[in-house]
């Protein structure tokens, strides 16, 4: 797979994906190309590959991505330069990357993508006002925003799984009663109502489907803020096109197919859990075993955006995330503690005041 370029029909200039507007747009002259929408890529973009077809006959015979895929020696993040850069800073750490590191990688090829909707003027001011509602953040992580790389465009890596799901299990099922007891309060006999549980062995098999079990495939994003920047409308995925990654940063999967599908297990199994505990019923559940099976599964490799600053304060670096669609914002925050010491020394302060006003 290789990238193209997109020069400018007027002044030359590299063309730009405009988010939001589904076109190629010169930064320099504003001259725009629109993106034609392509009926069969659309049917592309939501196709399903069979998972275990995959693994027996494709895995390890993936086309070589042609594009220069370059380590970062500073985090580890693996992000693609286009053809014509030779070097550039890591969208991640802010670390210098320089192609020479650059090797072809054999990797399954994204499927679809999602462009970008919310432009990046609107993702700075997402950004700003989310900066501005932390508490106790210092004046350094208040001015990021405004730097010259406040934000950086990443289409981040993800795995799509479906699959049916077939699960025995045993357990107990909680049934509430309430017996009156007598207790002695001050010398005086009274009566109150307690609740007890009677348990009862459970046992069944419950099926659930799942659809679009959505699994981030980077490392190098905090996984903890990258899953709550959801939901995402997957229902805007494009085929695949060289257009809609022209001026941004792509980065290559490091979680592969089989742990990834490993990591949507785990969130396919949270949802059988529940399904299991309405299948006991009663009012209360445990759970003592499951064993779950799975069928017809499938995948698609997409790429979903997101804006990303990172600064570093100290000596550790700082991520923060927009949702390239709604522009939902998580991020990794330091504190003050000359702000946290003054609020504390401020509230002392304050009730020594009432203290000595109460004296009065």
């Amino acid at each position: 797979m290789t990238t193209k370029t997109y020069p400018c029909t007027q002044c030359g200039a590299k063309l730009e994906f405009a988010p939001g507007q589904l076109a190629l747009k010169c930064p320099y002259c504003g001259n725009q190309n629109q993106i034609e929408a392509d009926e069969t890529e659309q049917v592309i973009a939501y196709e399903e590959l069979d998972y275990q077809a995959y693994l027996s006959k494709q895995a390890g015979n993936e086309t070589v991505i042609e594009q220069q895929t370059v380590k970062c020696t500073g985090c580890g993040a693996q992000s693609q330069f286009a053809q014509n850069i030779v070097s550039d800073r890591c969208p991640f750490c802010a670390a210098p990357m320089i192609a020479t590191n650059a090797y072809a990688k054999r990797q399954i090829q994204p499927k679809a993508i999602a462009p970008f909707d919310i432009k990046e003027s609107e993702a700075r001011k997402k950004f700003s006002d989310w900066v501005n509602s932390l508490w106790f953040a210092p004046n350094a992580l208040k001015r990021a925003y405004r730097a010259e790389r406040g934000l950086k465009g990443i289409y981040t890596p993800y795995w799509t799984y479906d699959a049916d799901s077939d699960t025995t299990y045993q357990g107990q099922r909680g049934v509430d009663y309430t017996v009156t007891e007598s207790y002695v309060q001050d010398g005086e006999t009274k009566t109150r109502q307690v609740t007890k549980t009677d348990w009862y062995p459970a046992a069944g098999e419950v099926q659930v489907s799942f659809d679009d079990v959505l699994v981030i495939a980077s490392k190098t994003l905090p996984k903890q803020y990258a899953d709550n920047l959801a939901p995402w409308n997957l229902n805007k995925l494009q085929g695949y096109r060289d257009d809609y990654v022209s001026g941004f940063t792509v980065e290559a999967y490091q979680v592969a197919l089989e742990p990834g599908f490993i990591d949507a297990r785990t969130i396919m199994e949270d949802a059988i859990r529940n399904a299991i505990c309405s299948d006991i019923g009663g009012d209360h559940q445990r759970i003592t075993s499951m064993q779950p099976r799975y069928s017809n599964i499938s995948f698609k490799h997409i790429l979903l955006p997101i804006w990303l600053s990172s600064y570093k304060y100290g000596e550790k670096t700082y991520r923060f995330l927009v949702n390239g669609q709604t522009g939902e914002v998580q991020g990794e925050r330091p504190y003050s503690y000359w702000k946290i010491a003054g609020a504390v020394l401020l509230a002392i302060v304050a009730v020594m005041v009432v203290i000595a006003l109460t004296k009065k």
